[in-house]
């Protein structure tokens, strides 16, 4: 079992409430490889690179991106304003294309006279995912599809996109806003980890906290919080964007006697064990590999 020591804290006790988290099972080897970024081959992770249209469709990410670099390609590219984010204009086309998962356009906008960029968080997501991944670059003032970008919207690159799009939202682009910078993105820097004992523990409808508990691994500043902090962060920087690239679906129960709060629950889509292949041993298991 991976860090006995550990689940004999008491403030790790407390926290955990009688859970046993998923990544105990792994071998100590295993563990530490699964806090390296997927490759090709001989890593932990991989993420398949051969996804069909249909298999695309399913992941928001995936396809809005190919919306963005579809419109990235036509004339001089989308145009941005002096800070640096897309221009109202672009915006508004987005908003008009774009579709995702639990999104309500009239509601998120409802206290908007004018919608700027940050405004609307599907286009600010994605926006920053292609540019990290060099599929587009700022020129002067527009933002243009790269080469790169060019290959990706067609197969075979296509194919690899949701891939490319993953490595950048898990391993690489700063995602700390979408928890508002608590903790400091944390559980994102174990989030091999994390996926892997999603993959064990997200096969029928789970609450974030449980998840939190099953899945992460936790830090001082989880355990010594008054409030649930872990679920609000594990929702915020694993499981929303993992929603949105269609490995999770989410489900919002509503809570009797409470009017504006509701339950959230969230589970493996078939598209997950498809998408992410992990090469690990669980311990006692003699040898066999996940």
């Amino acid at each position: 079992m991976v860090a006995p020591g550990m689940l004999q804290n008491p403030s790790v006790r407390n926290w955990l409430g009688g859970i046993v988290p998923a990544w105990t099972l792994l071998d100590q080897a295993s563990f530490n490889a699964l806090r390296n970024a997927p490759a090709p081959r001989g890593a932990a992770i991989r993420l398949a690179s051969d996804l069909t249209p249909e298999e695309i469709g399913h992941s928001a990410v995936a396809r809005n991106a190919l919306i963005l670099l579809h419109a990235a390609s036509v004339g001089p590219g989308l145009k941005l304003t002096a800070a640096g984010n897309l221009s109202r204009q672009v915006v508004a086309e987005m908003c008009d294309l774009f579709t995702w998962p639990d999104f309500d356009k009239a509601e998120a906008f409802r206290l908007h006279k004018v919608v700027n960029e940050p405004d609307f968080q599907p286009l600010f997501f994605v926006r920053h995912l292609v540019e990290a991944t060099g599929l587009i670059k700022k020129r002067k003032d527009y933002l243009r599809i790269t080469p790169a970008g060019n290959r990706a919207i067609e197969s075979p690159g296509r194919d690899a996109l949701q891939a490319l799009l993953f490595h950048a939202a898990f391993w690489k682009a700063d995602l700390s806003h979408l928890s508002r910078g608590l903790l400091g993105g944390w559980p994102r820097q174990d989030a091999g980890i994390v996926l892997w004992s999603l993959s064990a523990s997200a096969k029928d409808w789970t609450s974030p906290d449980r998840l939190a508990r099953l899945c992460t691994v936790p830090i001082n500043g989880v355990l010594d919080q008054q409030f649930d902090i872990a679920s609000y962060a594990i929702e915020g920087v694993i499981l929303r964007p993992l929603n949105a690239f269609g490995l999770l679906e989410h489900r919002a129960d509503p809570i009797p006697g409470q009017r504006f709060t509701k339950a959230h629950f969230y589970k493996k889509t078939p598209l997950f064990d498809r998408f992410l292949n992990f090469d690990v041993v669980i311990e006692g298991d003699e040898g066999i590999r996940h």
